[in-house]
């Protein structure tokens, strides 16, 4: 019987298994000493779970017959119902579905991160009442959070108050942060109509909260064209870090009027440079398409869904004429961020919506000549939040300072690939990346993963599962069995 080396597990005991030169643990086909490492599930006791699919259990069962490879299988396990398993806070308000989101170890719910959180549930909702009533009671809160303050980025559930109370900006007690960031208003409409696609359950648009907040968000995103004036919104944090505040009196840096919606940070909660932010722009423009829709098809409301249409095209011209610049190695490429003065920033954050995110998003096309251009870029040392080492190769940010790779990065890059060689580096990478934890970090040093922020981070767990469902789903199963 010959001799697999499974190479980036845990070792097990090297007294009853051989190694080979390289100092890999060898096991013998007919052994279950590896199966055995990978047995115990590391998620919450069932008495500690604060939420229960029973769809999503039956698929984790599934999948897991499908996988050989035992620490993949286990992973999924761990990091699949993650979301489920430890922040989502479900209950009935009024008779009305309400459900609280946390991100993991912050205790807020982010419109962003809650919203991609639930995204890999939404197909499963058919098949689980109860599982559908804790989506409509995400989207049901979302809806009220945008009513709040459509310039915020993260709430409290309820009128708690934040370390970020004293932040110079109009901060009120439900919110736990007010980073007016434009994927905050996007991420909302992306989930209600995916909700909508599966479930066909058009209640959620019934509600006096869905027309009110879809005309914030049209509201909000006009303002922040800025075309009389830099608006209502300006923020200041008194902070020793840059990334935390903006310049010239909380407005930001100057920007032109062309037609493009100024984000005064990105996705990673830090403050942009030249304020119109490309891969939130693209978003915006499919997300004011999808509201469009709802509003014909749903409320027959022509004057708000034509706003939006108006509103998307606009955008969409604007991108096509501020967006793409001429890269010297890669030819016509994405900017990250560009002003309407000409100046343009080229790097990507691993944050999504990034540049290399836009095609899972929906965004561009997988094809766009000009996004196949920036995706070369951004996966290299020319884009300065790459990096490459020991552990592992990707995109960081500005967030996580230097030399951290995000692991969402590597997931961005399995989910937009067309290569099997690539999506098994990304897999494998993921695999050998977790510390032994059988989670997903926020971010892990390029030579070392022993070195790594945020070990409860519930949106790249859950993110990770979906990767590996879409990558089964796309007859992927001997690729991942390979590892």
């Amino acid at each position: 019987m010959p001799w697999r080396c499974w190479r980036g597990w845990p070792e097990v005991s090297r007294s009853t298994q051989p190694v080979d030169a390289a100092g890999c643990t060898l096991e013998r086909d007919n052994t279950n000493v590896v199966v055995a490492e990978y047995a115990k599930s590391n998620r919450p006791p069932k008495s500690e779970r604060l939420f229960s699919s029973k769809a999503i259990e039956r698929e984790i069962v599934r999948i897991k017959k499908l996988l050989t490879h035992p620490k993949l299988a286990w992973m999924f396990e761990n990091c699949f119902p993650n979301t489920l398993d430890t922040t989502v806070h479900y209950r009935a308000i009024e008779g009305e579905d309400d459900t609280f989101v946390y991100t993991g170890d912050i205790h807020a719910m982010w419109l962003r991160d809650s919203g991609a959180q639930v995204w890999p549930y939404v197909p499963f909702a058919k098949q689980d009442e109860a599982l559908r009533k804790m989506i409509r009671g995400v989207i049901l809160r979302q809806l009220k959070c945008i009513n709040i303050d459509p310039y915020a980025n993260a709430f409290n559930d309820g009128p708690a108050g934040s370390e970020w109370a004293k932040d110079l900006t109009a901060m009120l007690p439900e919110l736990h942060e007010r980073k007016w960031e434009v994927d905050s208003l996007c991420y909302p409409l992306r989930l209600a109509y995916y909700y909508w696609e599966v479930t066909g359950d058009d209640s959620v648009f019934k509600t006096p909260e869905w027309l009110q907040a879809v005309g914030r968000i049209l509201q909000t995103f006009r303002e922040q064209q800025r075309r009389e004036s830099p608006g209502p919104y300006r923020f200041q944090r008194i902070t020793a870090t840059a990334t935390d505040t903006q310049p010239n009196g909380g407005w930001g840096n100057p920007v032109k009027p062309v037609g493009l919606i100024a984000s005064a940070f990105r996705p990673s909660d830090d403050a942009t440079v030249l304020q119109f932010l490309v891969p939130s722009n693209f978003f915006a423009v499919s997300s004011l398409r999808k509201a469009a829709e709802i509003l014909r098809t749903v409320n027959r409301n022509e004057e708000l869904a034509s706003g939006c249409t108006a509103l998307a095209q606009e955008v969409e011209t604007a991108l096509q004429r501020h967006a793409v610049c001429q890269h010297p190695e890669y030819g016509p490429v994405y900017a990250y961020e560009v002003d309407g003065f000409g100046g343009r920033l080229l790097m990507d954050d691993a944050n999504v919506p990034s540049l290399l995110a836009m095609a899972y998003l929906g965004d561009t096309d997988l094809n766009d000549p000009v996004y196949r251009n920036t995706r070369r870029f951004v996966w290299s040392s020319d884009n300065p939040c790459f990096y490459s080492g020991k552990a592992g190769e990707g995109i960081g940010s500005p967030h996580t300072g230097y030399d951290m790779i995000w692991p969402m990065s590597v997931i961005m890059r399995a989910f937009t690939s067309r290569d099997d060689r690539e999506i098994r580096e990304c897999v494998r990478m993921l695999l050998d990346t977790d510390n032994g934890t059988g989670f997903i970090h926020e971010s892990f040093h390029r030579d070392d993963a022993s070195k790594f922020t945020r070990e409860w981070f519930a949106w790249q767990n859950t993110l990770f599962g979906e990767l590996i469902l879409k990558l089964v789903k796309d007859g992927k199963t001997d690729l991942l069995n390979s590892l």
